[in-house]
């Protein structure tokens, strides 16, 4: 069970102010540092001061900016181009961070059964009994300050009595309701999840529920008290994944109703459009097309809003068959096309033309499926993914504004499969069916992906700065939607401990303790704690997006536009290698 009530007083955050120094060089602005060509991390010195920065931002956004992610001791902020980002560095430095971090939240008392595997472990590490851990935790109130990687998962700042390390291993599955501590923070799992956090109870409690009209349990600036209680306490995982419901129409539909019907799948067809920006505080990440310009095309060509829902195909497989008269659209990957009438779908592009075979249509062009045909992608010859765009937009319930799967959080429709009917929305406005497109060039050796050096690049031996721009590294079968894993040169950090959990951007290259670069993709988490090394440009990442298993990448330093940092205050500037 869970309680919300009105606020009431203010929170011990909010009453240790910072001393008040000049408006145009905050005194509590540690630094700032690149992340990318369109995001910064700001470091800042109290918890108070990331609460003072993020809600100013949030209340009078500058123009251009897309994300604001607030962590223990940074605030990441996005922008939708380099120049949006320098208006947002000019605004952080004129703030005054010394005000009221918080808005006045609400007290959320959640029921706990303190039966937690790592329960005794956490007493000893703290220097309790089990039975005085459960008192420090449940005798305070926990200040919910920043969300965290995941959709629902909020960090509540204690009073400091509880201070215990997070796992040295972290486990594979934390089960949705956990409750856990980590350093001086606690939490609870919204969902099945990795995580390193030493569990110490469980909760039925909803942390994210999409039924609700904030999905979000806890928000920033909320109060959580946690009561203990002593009958079992398990949470269900479906309701916290919103697929079912976020199918919407299209899954909904009866086939009788449906405009096309997907016969065949390949490795992985999902349903994307342009993605849910803007809700990283909440856990949630943008998702969308891995490969948006091709999307785009699509779009355009099949006469749609570049905003309209298309399939993004893995690594071709797709067979299409019409219900009705269409026009469709192909880019992406350099895959055959082949329309036939046979309903057996199988597709062998490597000899003759079967009989069935009514025409090829051309990539990168609009065509005409009609009403009994089926449309089928082979395999790649170059790239990994394809998008289908059909006049007029697939419909489907939008879930926070967006019709995308989200492969990470669960959010968004489920990966279609065989069977899975497609609606088709009217044509909209006054978009007419465009011409043949050229698209870019995929790479035929290394693809090079051009990086700003990361704001923890200083994490690292020259060594291995050196040898993460001059390796050539191999993209392992391991890579998905959430990120693109590389093999190469164990890359060695110069500094031992933990990094705190701070705001991650698309583009991000993490390097986990295994020395393996992993560079974030459209389904990342929106927080990690492994040091960033460099961030790669954001007209980059569409490339990135088409680089199969086997591929060669290599990165290339670039500067952070100079507009973004200019003189004025000691800013944190990465030393290019």
């Amino acid at each position: 069970m869970t309680v919300k009530q009105t606020p009431a007083g203010p929170k011990p955050a909010e009453q240790a102010a910072q001393p008040q120094g000049p408006a145009h060089v905050p005194p509590t602005v540690v630094g700032i540092r690149p992340s990318g060509d369109r995001a910064i991390l700001v470091e800042l010195s109290s918890l108070d001061a990331v609460l003072s920065l993020q809600r100013q931002l949030d209340a009078e956004p500058v123009p251009g900016q897309c994300e604001v992610v607030a962590a223990a001791t940074t605030v990441l902020v996005a922008a939708d181009s380099p120049e949006a980002l320098g208006a947002i560095v000019r605004r952080v430095r004129s703030l005054d961070l010394t005000s009221s971090g918080q808005r006045e939240g609400e007290l959320v008392v959640i029921e706990t059964v303190y039966d937690g595997a790592d329960l005794d472990e956490a007493a000893k590490l703290a220097g309790l009994s089990p039975e005085g851990l459960i008192a420090a935790h449940s005798g305070q109130v926990w200040n919910a300050a920043f969300g965290g990687f995941a959709p629902g998962f909020a960090y509540l700042a204690g009073d400091g009595v509880l201070d215990v390390p997070r796992r040295s291993s972290p486990r594979t599955a934390v089960p949705a309701g956990a409750v856990a501590l980590a350093g001086t923070y606690s939490a609870v799992y919204p969902r099945q999840s990795p995580g390193g956090w030493q569990l110490i109870g469980s909760t039925s409690a909803r942390m994210w529920d999409l039924e609700r009209a904030d999905p979000a349990l806890i928000r920033p600036g909320d109060r959580v008290r946690f009561e203990p209680v002593r009958e079992s306490a398990r949470l269900s995982e479906a309701p916290v994944q919103a697929h079912d419901d976020a199918a919407g129409a299209a899954a909904g539909a009866e086939t009788s109703s449906a405009d096309l019907l997907v016969v065949a799948t390949g490795m992985q067809c999902t349903i994307q459009d342009l993605g849910r920006p803007g809700l990283g505080a909440l856990g949630v990440s943008a998702a969308g097309a891995m490969d948006r310009a091709a999307l785009r095309r699509a779009n355009r060509m099949a006469g749609n809003p570049e905003t309209a829902a298309v399939l993004e195909v893995l690594f071709g497989g797709l067979a299409l068959r019409a219900a009705r008269d269409q026009v469709l659209a192909v880019t992406g990957a350099r895959v055959p096309l082949r329309i036939s009438r046979d309903e057996t779908v199988g597709a062998d592009d490597s000899g003759a033309a079967p009989s069935d075979v009514v025409r090829r249509p051309a990539l990168d062009a609009p065509f005409a499926l009609l009403a009994g045909e089926t449309l089928t992608l082979g395999a790649p010859t170059a790239g990994l993914r394809s998008y289908v765009a059909v006049r007029g937009g697939l419909d489907g319930a939008e879930v926070l504004g967006s019709r995308s799967t989200d492969t990470l959080s669960g959010i968004g429709p489920e990966p279609l499969r065989p069977g899975s009917p497609l609606v088709v929305l009217p044509p909209r406005g006054t978009h007419v069916v465009g011409a043949p497109e050229t698209p870019p060039g995929l790479p035929e050796g290394a693809a090079v992906l051009r990086v700003v050096p990361g704001p923890r690049h200083d994490w690292f031996t020259d060594a291995s700065t050196e040898a993460f721009y001059s390796a050539e590294w191999t993209v392992t079968p391991q890579s998905n939607r959430v990120g693109l894993r590389l093999s190469g040169p164990q890359l060695e950090r110069s500094r031992d401990g933990e990094l705190k959990s701070e705001g991650t951007t698309l583009g991000s290259v993490q390097i986990p303790p295994n020395g393996q670069p992993v560079l974030f993709l459209a389904d990342h988490p929106v927080t990690g704690g492994y040091p960033v090394i460099g961030v790669v440009v954001d007209a980059d990442l569409d490339l990135a997006a088409q680089l199969p298993p086997g591929a060669r990448v290599r990165f290339a330093a670039v500067t952070p536009p100079s507009q973004t940092f200019q003189p004025g205050m000691a800013d944190a500037r990465p030393a290019l290698p």
